[in-house]
C-alpha cells in the first residue's frame, strides 16, 4: 500500500495492492499495521455500500461531533466522480473541494479525515461505492452541505438527488463545529 498526499491536510489517496491474472483480480484495501505505522485512524466501526444509477449525486454528507468520523471510500463496480469538501473553519482550504474519479479498476481509494463533507456523482449505472467509518451512524448528528452551494461543477444538467440531500444547508450558511 502507498499513501498519496493531496493539497488538503489529512486527506489522502491510498494506492492498494491490485493483483490481476487470468482468474480475475485481487485488491487489499485495508491493513491494520500499515494504517498504524502511518498514523492513520483505523478504528472502523461501520461498513456499508451504495448502488447508484448514472447521474445520481449523493452528498455532501458528514456527522457532527461527537459522532464525527474518519471515512474510507472505494468503488468496487462502475465509476464515480468523488468530491470532498473541507469544512474545517481554521483550515487554509476551508470551503474548497478536492475531486477525483474513482473506479473499480484503479487501485485507489480515499482516506477522508474528520472535518470534511463527502459526496459523489455516479458516472455509470449500477456503480457500487463502499464506505468504512470510525463512528456509527447517529441520526441526531447526521448533517450535510448542499451539493450545489460551493461552486463545484458536477457536470450533470439534471442530477438525481434524494429528498433529504436537497434539504441541506448552503455552505455560506453553515456554522462549522470543526
Amino acid at each position: 500500500m502507498k499513501i498519496i498526499e493531496t493539497p488538503f491536510d489529512g486527506l489522502y489517496l491510498l494506492e492498494t495492492v491490485n493483483f490481476k491474472d487470468e482468474r480475475g483480480g485481487f485488491q487489499k484495501l485495508f491493513n491494520y499495521d500499515f494504517f498504524k505505522e502511518n498514523g492513520l485512524d483505523s478504528d472502523f466501526k461501520e461498513f456499508y455500500y451504495s448502488v447508484s444509477q448514472k447521474n445520481v449525486i449523493r452528498g455532501m454528507h458528514f456527522q457532527l461531533p461527537p459522532h464525527d468520523h474518519t471515512k474510507i471510500v472505494y468503488v468496487s463496480k462502475g465509476r464515480i466522480h468523488d468530491v470532498v469538501l473541507d469544512i474545517r473553519k481554521e483550515s487554509k482550504t476551508f470551503g474548497k473541494a478536492f475531486d477525483i474519479e474513482l473506479d473499480a479498476d484503479k487501485a485507489l481509494y480515499l482516506y477522508i479525515p474528520k472535518g470534511f463533507a463527502h459526496g459523489f456523482a455516479s458516472l455509470e449505472d449500477g456503480s457500487i461505492t463502499n464506505y468504512a467509518q470510525t463512528s456509527c451512524y447517529d441520526k441526531e448528528h447526521d448533517c450535510g452541505i448542499d451539493h450545489d452551494s460551493f461552486g463545484f461543477d458536477w457536470g450533470i444538467d439534471h442530477p438525481i438527488c434524494s429528498g433529504r440531500d436537497t434539504t441541506f444547508v448552503r455552505l455560506s450558511d453553515f456554522k462549522s463545529p470543526f
